[in-house]
């Protein structure tokens, strides 16, 4: 069978099974397969790995995938996408097609039971809707991971790699940035998919850290304090934490800023994950 990153032959598969794209599921798929061996080549995947592909769509991916791995489990929420998959991808006996929700599935149990609790590779052209809660769910849930190799939307890539006091820094940049070490792999055009998104897109690794880059009391107070810092932006970091719905003080907040050194009037956006993780233990302690 001809590969999937043919134009042509995603056409014919959309007309055989007079396929319609849902909107509510963020379905743009990808057909540049110069654009396919960059993610694969990014992810670093061989005959070892067992690769989980969230949305595999019609299969382009999972078909370059099984090419390289032992194994991939490729999880869709779609049902009208099942029996298509089921023969774009028959002749390929490493696949194990999921019918699911990937936010309802038990990954920790899955990696456990597919590759006895040893890290995988989680390969995604992610819908764009829906991004964040998928990539901050697998961190969160602490699911063995090696690498993350996802297509996201372009700006959101650039969040996830932004540094302090770029305007693209946020709760996103911190929050990815203190499980992983993000590298944008490349920049991928709307031409590169059916249908064509409205925004240009981007394939980012997130390689996850062995040894966290810090070490917090409380890591769900780190977060809540992170979130509290940039919910706005043009505030003081004093006034942000103190109207955030965080229980500290004003005072409490200005004794920390001055055992850290740090000027009163400081904005969130400033501050880089180690003085937050510092500040998250002054006010916790």
């Amino acid at each position: 069978m001809e590969k999937l990153s043919n134009p042509q032959v995603t056409i014919e598969t959309i007309k055989k099974y007079d396929f319609a794209f849902q909107k509510k599921f963020g379905q743009n798929f990808l057909i540049d397969q110069h654009v396919l061996d960059k993610i694969i080549l990014a992810a670093g995947v061989t005959k070892e790995d067992l690769v989980l592909e969230i949305g595999p769509g019609f299969g382009t991916m999972t078909q370059y995938l099984a090419e390289v791995a032992r194994e991939v489990v490729a999880v869709e929420i779609d049902p009208n996408l099942i029996p298509i998959l089921q023969d774009t991808l028959k002749e390929y006996g490493n696949v194990t097609l999921l019918h699911e929700d990937i936010l309802k599935v038990d990954l920790v149990y899955l990696v456990q039971e597919k590759n006895g609790g040893r890290p995988i590779k989680v390969v995604a052209n992610l819908p764009y809707y829906i991004t964040t809660p998928i990539i901050m769910g697998l961190f969160e849930r602490h699911v063995p991971l090696e690498n993350l190799t996802v297509m996201v939307q372009k700006e959101v890539a650039a969040r996830m790699q932004a540094g302090p006091g770029t305007k693209d820094y946020g709760a996103l940049s911190l929050a990815v940035q203190f499980y992983a070490e993000p590298y944008i792999v490349a920049n991928v055009p709307p031409n590169c998919f059916i249908p064509r998104p409205k925004v240009g897109s981007a394939v980012i690794r997130l390689t996850r850290w062995e040894t966290p880059p810090v070490r917090v009391k409380d890591e769900t107070f780190l977060f809540s304090l992170i979130r509290a810092s940039f919910n706005q932006r043009r505030k003081t970091l004093q006034n942000s934490l103190v109207n955030g719905g965080l229980p500290v003080t004003k005072e409490q907040v200005a004794t920390a800023l001055d055992r850290m050194e740090l000027p009163q009037t400081i904005r969130g956006e400033a501050l880089t994950l180690e003085q937050f993780a510092q500040l998250s233990d002054l006010l916790r302690g």
